[in-house]
């Protein structure tokens, strides 16, 4: 039997909100079906989830890892917020995530939550939250896998986890880490490769430890994990790394119709890139500039909610600050500095009324930008039920502000640069939506329509362009308008389950031209096959033609890929396990530069696991 549809959003644990959305969950047994080394290219099977390119970060540069969800596009910088464990993952001085620090073996549930249909999240979360959770610990658990693959790949990882029961609380222990290298893929078609270009390798290293008190009213965590990862980005002198660390806590108590939760963060991260100039040929490159990166973020929130025999409520209030520094040392002698900080706070309600089949919902956030501006951020809704069938309905309003990234630094990539800009200032979206879910014992078929309206669009706007070097910058473009609908079907039959899924998207800027890094259709299937103690799964993925561009010149072809993974259990914890992604080995772009870029090639990975508790 499926699980129920999802109607309340996870904030943190024990922390919930009703909300008038579909909501994704992907439990853990979903995310092993799909092949990815990292959870990006695991969640791609979402209609509507996109990096700013298409291009995977196994391989892509760091600050072009920023996630968007319904068509609302993106400049490297995430318009949607993504929380791990309740603790915010988007990049301090940037916005995008870091996907090596997430190893997918050991989430236990994504939830996604597309629009911003509640008032709780504030920055970021304009396009949508996703919210991933680690798995929990269980008495003397031992995880451990080593996989192998083409282009010289290696991948292991190893983990423990254990709860000591006592008289007060229970106190559990639970730590993980991974590492994994790989020689990577040429980046650039065969027919424009030169002398200067190599392949894009990556290595890294990412872990975390996790101390939590289990008892009855009273729950706290203690975390703590750190990455380090080294890449190259495809030519002999283009190279970057980042250490990340990050350390936090939650508090949670329970009564009777209350809940109390307090949580608190610092990330601190030091992010170094190298950059180059290329003639056209490919075959000569110098040194442009090296970048320095020194970054932290401190955050904290809190929220009380009530509980009531027809009604529920939240209140709450966080605060968040940043401070970075973008240092370039150029070529020939010279030196660029710029950064600064940036402090919001925000305070917000939500509300949430049930009459017969009938549930009313309504909320509202204050929050200082950091900019000296103000947001308001409203939000309503209404869902009805009737034995199978489920209809909803929210419009609200929400923003993002600008990073200090897009502030402070400018950077290249290929013989396109883009300027900083410290006068941008935030930009909004009102949505509306309306969608209808149809239940089955063992099947589900959700469909949502959606309109959102932007305002103050920050995008890259061409400024000049030849062969030789494009030049743009960061601005509040024109208003832009993203409308479309999105569909989820779900079945399962004896030992199969499919899933379906698509999203169609009109996104145009209010003077034509389309939102660039944006597709009119995305799609994607899965069918899974289990029998006693085998299970194989394929699966697709397409996309349709979009643009690199704001003027609509660098066309990315449409393209479709197809995945297959397998695991057999040898023991009641040893299975081994093997994944093919690209299986037809496809050549699509993804991006586009003077001089197209390309996607990943045919990937295998093979290897053992186990995870299974040793007593």
């Amino acid at each position: 039997m499926l699980e129920p549809v999802r109607s309340s959003i996870t904030v943190v644990e024990k922390v919930t909100a009703e909300a008038p959305a579909s909501i994704v969950v992907l439990q853990s047994l979903q995310l092993q079906q799909i092949p990815g080394v990292n959870l990006d290219d695991r969640l791609r099977m979402v209609p509507g989830f996109s990096l700013f390119r298409r291009s995977s970060s196994l391989v892509a540069h760091p600050t072009t890892q920023g996630l968007s969800l319904r068509g609302l596009g993106s400049t490297g910088a995430s318009r949607t917020l993504v929380l791990w464990d309740g603790i915010p993952a988007n990049d301090p001085f940037g916005g995008w995530v870091y996907w090596t620090r997430l190893a997918p073996e050991q989430i236990d549930s994504v939830e996604v939550s597309r629009g911003a249909s509640t008032s709780i999240f504030g920055d970021r979360a304009m396009g949508g939250v996703i919210s991933l959770f680690s798995r929990p610990a269980e008495s003397g658990r031992l995880f451990g896998s080593y996989e192998y693959g083409n282009r010289a790949t290696h991948a292991g990882s190893l983990g423990y986890a254990h709860i000591w029961p006592t008289r007060g609380p229970k106190i559990a222990l639970s730590g993980q880490g991974r590492a994994f290298t790989t020689n990577g893929y040429y980046i650039i078609p065969e027919v424009n490769r030169g002398s200067v270009d190599r392949e894009a390798g990556i290595r890294f290293a990412a872990g975390d430890a996790r101390l939590d008190l289990l008892g009855l009213q009273n729950r706290l965590f203690l975390k703590f994990d750190l990455l380090a990862e080294d890449r190259e980005n495809g030519t002999q002198l283009q190279r970057n790394s980042t250490q990340i660390g990050n350390i936090a806590a939650h508090y949670f108590h329970e009564r009777q119709r209350d809940g109390i939760s307090v949580l608190a963060y610092h990330t601190r991260l030091e992010f170094h890139s190298s950059f180059s100039t290329i003639t056209n040929n490919r075959n000569t490159e110098r040194p442009s500039f090296n970048q320095r990166v020194p970054a932290e973020g401190t955050g904290a929130a809190g929220f009380w909610k009530h509980t009531a025999s027809a009604w529920n409520s939240m209140f709450g209030a966080d605060l968040n600050r940043v401070e970075g520094y973008s240092i370039d040392s150029l070529f020939p002698p010279g030196q660029r500095a710029g950064g600064g900080s940036q402090l919001q706070h925000g305070y917000f309600t939500q509300w949430n009324a049930k009459t017969g089949p009938v549930q009313l919902f309504a909320g509202g956030r204050y929050q200082v930008t950091g900019q000296d501006s103000h947001f308001f951020s409203p939000s309503a809704g209404a869902t009805a039920a009737k034995g199978r069938w489920r209809a909803r309905g929210s419009l609200y309003r929400s923003f993002r502000a600008p990073t200090l990234n897009e502030l402070f630094r400018e950077f290249r990539a290929g013989t396109a640069v883009t300027r900083a800009n410290d006068q941008l200032k935030p930009e909004s979206v009102f949505g509306i939506e309306a969608g209808l879910d149809y239940s089955l014992e063992s099947g589900r078929l959700s469909v949502t329509g959606f309109r959102s309206s932007l305002k103050d669009l920050i995008t890259n706007v061409t400024l000049s362009s030849t062969p030789a070097l494009v030049v743009r910058q960061r601005q509040n473009a024109a208003e832009a308008l993203a409308q479309g609908v999105e569909a989820e079907f779900r079945y399962r039959w004896r030992n199969w389950q499919s899933e379906l899924g698509y999203m169609f998207v009109e996104s145009r800027f209010s003077t034509g031209p389309r939102t660039p890094q944006v597709p009119k259709h995305q799609g994607s299937a899965q069918f899974t096959w289990t029998k006693n103690r085998t299970l194989v799964s394929f699966g697709a993925r397409s996309s349709a033609l979009q643009f690199e561009d704001d003027l609509n010149r660098f066309l990315l072809p449409g393209y479709a890929t197809f995945h297959i993974s397998a695991q057999h259990r040898l023991h009641s914890h040893l299975s081994v396990i093997a994944a093919f992604e690209n299986l037809f080995d496809r050549e699509y772009w993804v991006g586009f530069s003077t001089i197209p870029a390309i996607g990943a090639p045919r990937l295998w990975r093979a290897g053992l696991r186990w995870d299974g508790r040793l007593w």
